[in-house]
């Protein structure tokens, strides 16, 4: 080995979804919504002033800031913006997981955990869902430095619920606790209102999914004004500038469309309520998702076979080759048209 080698910072990385680059396939692998963004999101971007791309964006991120405390009904002061809540979590990593306890996940869960744990060198352990892939509050009474899990879960769309969420919270009073809502808008209840009774808890949602934003990178945290001015301490001292003007302009109009919103998300959430029924007359079995995918698995067909001979039909789902779910797939939820595409071949191929 050479010597600057001893110096490097080795860490397995998380590996995203497939982005296929060709056209005409059924992409249902990466939970991305089947529908453009709000109308008011293309006509900001015809708008964007090229002219002031020379200049840097509003550090505070005000305008973005502003318009998603009205949204949720709280103070700009209990909102932190970052690209994606992808950059939000890491950052809550960074600043509040820095104890020599371990921090607790579920071992099945967001991929992304563990490798944030590891970059930057954060102990952690992962209590067992049980048999129904449900969080046993318990397992997070033990002494810890902190706590972080997704509701509803992923990749298996399980939720949380509300008791569970505060028991956890009761139990953990003295460390940051997060709940990760990439997927709450689907139809699952939001940890929100637990905010105004733990001054300890952290909610993060993200514009990617039910807001059509995934090109756009918008995440958000929600917390009490003082987690929010660590979390901006340390996006300071990392860079100060993380939400480019396109963003923020685009954001805005995105949030204040809640009619486009919620009649978006019944949309998908329809679609995955009539998925499930063909599913489950397919031979497939699921728990019941609120999030905008399905993770199911067939009582006869290896989940590995699927994946390959969807993929052969340019149908994209995932596959994730870990123990416990290794016969499993994810199926994020498409289109009407989409999914009758993919519900059809599985008719065929399972026959």
């Amino acid at each position: 080995m050479r010597a600057w080698e001893s110096n490097i910072r080795r860490v397995t990385p998380y590996t995203p979804g497939e982005q296929p680059k060709k056209t005409g396939i059924i992409k249902l692998n990466t939970n991305e919504n089947p529908y453009p963004p709000a109308p008011g999101v293309e006509r900001a971007l015809r708008e964007t002033d090229a002219g002031r791309m020379r200049l840097y964006p509003d550090p505070t991120a005000s305008v973005l800031v502003e318009a998603v405390a009205k949204n949720k009904d709280l103070r700009p002061e209990q909102i932190f913006v970052g690209v994606g809540s992808d950059d939000v979590l890491a950052m809550c990593f960074l600043t509040f997981f820095n104890g020599a306890k371990p921090i607790l996940f579920p071992d099945i869960t967001y991929s992304f955990y563990d490798v944030w744990a590891d970059v930057f060198r954060i102990p952690y352990e992962t209590p067992a869902l049980d048999e129904n892939f449900d969080i046993d509050p318990r397992d997070y009474y033990r002494e810890n430095g902190g706590v972080i899990f997704p509701n509803p879960n992923a990749p298996t769309g399980v939720e949380c619920p509300q008791e569970a969420i505060e028991d956890i919270l009761r139990h953990n009073q003295d460390v940051i606790v997060i709940v990760d809502e990439a997927y709450v808008d689907f139809g699952a209840a939001s940890a929100l209102p637990l905010l105004k009774k733990y001054d300890n808890l952290i909610v993060v949602q993200t514009f990617s999914k039910s807001r059509s934003l995934a090109g756009m990178r918008i995440g958000f945290a929600m917390a009490n004004p003082e987690l929010i001015r660590y979390l901006n301490d340390v996006k300071y001292s990392f860079n100060s500038y993380t939400m480019d003007q396109t963003a923020l302009a685009l954001g805005v109009a995105s949030i204040e469309d809640t009619a486009y919103f919620e009649t978006t998300t019944a949309r998908i959430a329809a679609t995955r309520e009539r998925t499930k029924k063909r599913l489950s007359e397919l031979g497939f079995s699921f728990r019941d998702s609120r999030s905008n995918f399905i993770f199911a698995t067939h009582k006869s067909c290896p989940a590995k076979e699927l994946f390959d001979a969807l993929r052969a039909q340019d149908i994209y789902v995932r596959y994730f080759p870990k123990p416990r779910i290794d016969n499993y797939l994810r199926i994020t939820v498409g289109t009407d048209e989409e999914m009758d595409i993919f519900l059809e071949f599985l008719k065929n191929y399972l026959r």
